[in-house]
This record gives structure tokens, C-alpha cells and sequence, in this order.
């Protein structure tokens, strides 16, 4: 008689979602310590950078990153990849245009149009991948293109100017800092946080990515968690270009080209692995903070846009290999 497959509990433990207490304490530390030394770095050199106007930019300029950085998330933590995030937004701000502009439809019309384009792309993206067991990098790889294209032909490549009627989403509120579309942008990462830490799909999720097999044979279906999760990033890339829609007053096609790379990179430096199993949305959104913070220090400084690239990118690498190094250091060397 062959042993029983072992219950899920056991192919991932509660530390592997949320980590001890110390161990995340240690990582929201870090990751705050890194934050405060490149404000202190840049508040140094620029007399400018520490300003309610410098906060107002940094936290009004980042909710379409921060909401698609939490699908992103959630993508990576079952060990795939979503390339695809930048052109789906793009995609859904075409949509948003063209029913607002071209067809005189109002805003609480074309919101869900604009969101349902981003749900059908992203169950697209799941299910091939999965169903068919595409690798996600190629599938989305293949979507960035379809959905730039697309973009292209329902704005006939021209940009289209919406006005007033959306940009209040993406105004500071009278009386406060933030604007509405910041403030929703925070309550997805709380939700997203909840849902990966306090739930069994966050659980089925981290398990997914630390061992598929595993969970299999534990009895647990694993396509529909996966496809569900690729169905959430498509999501949040709809609601992404509502709120880049309204930030730029404008459905731009050309709208987040390169955006997937930045999702990537805050969700590397808050810690996710690229190799599935382990990430936290919160620890995305201090990757996303200081991947602002840096953009908006070097601008401020005058750093031209190569030298801001590469820098970025050496962030990047760093977040990597001291990633790379706290996880030789947990095993024991």
C-alpha cells in the first residue's frame, strides 16, 4: 500500500507565506533603511528634494506601478512571469479612450469595459499557459505583442485627450496629499497582502510555487489557482490604465512600454523570487517606493535618462544578489 500524498500543510509551511515575525521585521527594516538612505542621499544633494511637492509627485505618480506590481507579485510567487502587464494597461487606456472619446460614453460605462478587456487577457494568458503548459514567458511574451497591436488599431495610433471628465481620479483630494487613485492603490496592496498571508488560495499559491508536483499530489488542482492569478493581473492592469488614463488626461497606445520591467524590478527588490514560493505585497510596495524615490531623486539632480537607467538597473542587480546571499545564509551556507 502506497503512503498517502501529503496534505498541503506540509508542502508549505506558515513561515514560508508571511516568514517568523523576526525574519519580516528584518526585512521591512532593511527595506525602510534603504528608503530613508536615499532620502537622506538626495535630500543632500538637491535643496529641492525634501518638499511636500516631492511628496505629492512621488505618491500620485506611482499608483498604476503599485497596483500592477501586486499582480505581479502574485504571478512570480507560483513561479511565472507576467511580460505582458505594460501593454495590457495600454491596451485597456486605448479602450477607455475610444469609448469616452470616439462613442460619448460616460466614465462609470467605460470603466468596466476597460477592466473586462484586462480579465479576458489575463485568463487568455492563464489558461494557454497552463492548459497547455506553454512556459507564461512565452505566452505573455506573445500577449505584449497582441495587445500593443491592438492597442495601435482601436486609437488608429493617435492618442486620445479625455479631459476633466477622468483626471479627477488622479488629482490630490482637496484638503490631503493623495489623490483617489493613490488611496485605491493602497487599499490593493492591503487586499493583495490578505489575500496571500490569511487565506487558503495565498497558501495554495506560495505552494504552488515552492513545489507543484507536491501539491498535486497532495489532491489540490492546481490550474485553476494559477489561472485565477493571471486572471487577477490582467485585472489590475485594467485598473492600472484607469489610473494612468487619468493621471495623463489621455489614452495614450504608446502608454508603459518597458513597465513590466519596473513591476519586475519591485517586486525583485521587495524580495520576491523569481523562482516562485516566496513574496510578499507589502514588501512590493516598499520596492516600488524606492524605485520612485530614485527616479525622482536622480531627475531632480539633473541625472539624464542613460545614467538614471543605468543605475536602476544596478539597484536591480544588488536587490539580486543580496537576495541571493540571504538565501545561502538561511540554508546554512
Amino acid at each position: 500500500m502506497t503512503d498517502s500524498p501529503p496534505p498541503v500543510s506540509e508542502v508549505v509551511s506558515e513561515s514560508q507565506i508571511c516568514g517568523g515575525l523576526t525574519y519580516s521585521l528584518f526585512q521591512y527594516a532593511g527595506l525602510l533603511g534603504v528608503l530613508a538612505l536615499l532620502v537622506l542621499i538626495f535630500s543632500l544633494m538637491s535643496n529641492h528634494f525634501l518638499s511636500r511637492q516631492t511628496l505629492v509627485t512621488v505618491a500620485n505618480n506611482i499608483p498604476d506601478l503599485l497596483v500592477i506590481s501586486v499582480g505581479m507579485t502574485l504571478v512570480l510567487i507560483i513561479g511565472g512571469i507576467d511580460l505582458s502587464v505594460g501593454s495590457l494597461l495600454a491596451l485597456s487606456s486605448a479602450l477607455l479612450g475610444v469609448c469616452m472619446v470616439d462613442w460619448g460614453w460616460p466614465l462609470w460605462a467605460a470603466v468596466p469595459v476597460c477592466l473586462g478587456v484586462g480579465i479576458l487577457c489575463g485568463a487568455l494568458n492563464g489558461a494557454i499557459s497552463v492548459l497547455a503548459g506553454i512556459p507564461s514567458f512565452i505566452v505573455t511574451l506573445g500577449m505584449l505583442e497582441m495587445a500593443r497591436g491592438s492597442a495601435y488599431l482601436l486609437t488608429d495610433s493617435q492618442t486620445k485627450y479625455i479631459g476633466s471628465s477622468i483626471e479627477w481620479i488622479g488629482v490630490p483630494v482637496k484638503g490631503l496629499l493623495f489623490s483617489p487613485a493613490f488611496l485605491l492603490a493602497l487599499v490593493i496592496v492591503a487586499v493583495g497582502q490578505y489575500l496571500l498571508t490569511r487565506t487558503v488560495f495565498g497558501r495554495y499559491c506560495v505552494a504552488i510555487g515552492t513545489n507543484a508536483e507536491a501539491v498535486r499530489m497532495s489532491g489540490i488542482r492546481t490550474a485553476p489557482c494559477s489561472i485565477v492569478v493571471f486572471t487577477i493581473s490582467g485585472l489590475l492592469c485594467g485598473l492600472a490604465g484607469v489610473m494612468q488614463t487619468s493621471r495623463l488626461s489621455t489614452a495614450d497606445p504608446n502608454a508603459a512600454v518597458g513597465l513590466e520591467l519596473s513591476a519586475i524590478a519591485a517586486c525583485v527588490i521587495g524580495g520576491t523570487s523569481l523562482m516562485g514560493g516566496r513574496g510578499s505585497v507589502v514588501n512590493t510596495f516598499f520596492g516600488v517606493l524606492i524605485i520612485a524615490v530614485l527616479q525622482t531623486g536622480l531627475a531632480q539632480i539633473g541625472a539624464t535618462d542613460p545614467i538614471k537607467r543605468v543605475i536602476t538597473g544596478a539597484v536591480i542587480i544588488v536587490a539580486v544578489l543580496l537576495d541571493a546571499a540571504r538565501q545561502r545564509w538561511k540554508r546554512g551556507g
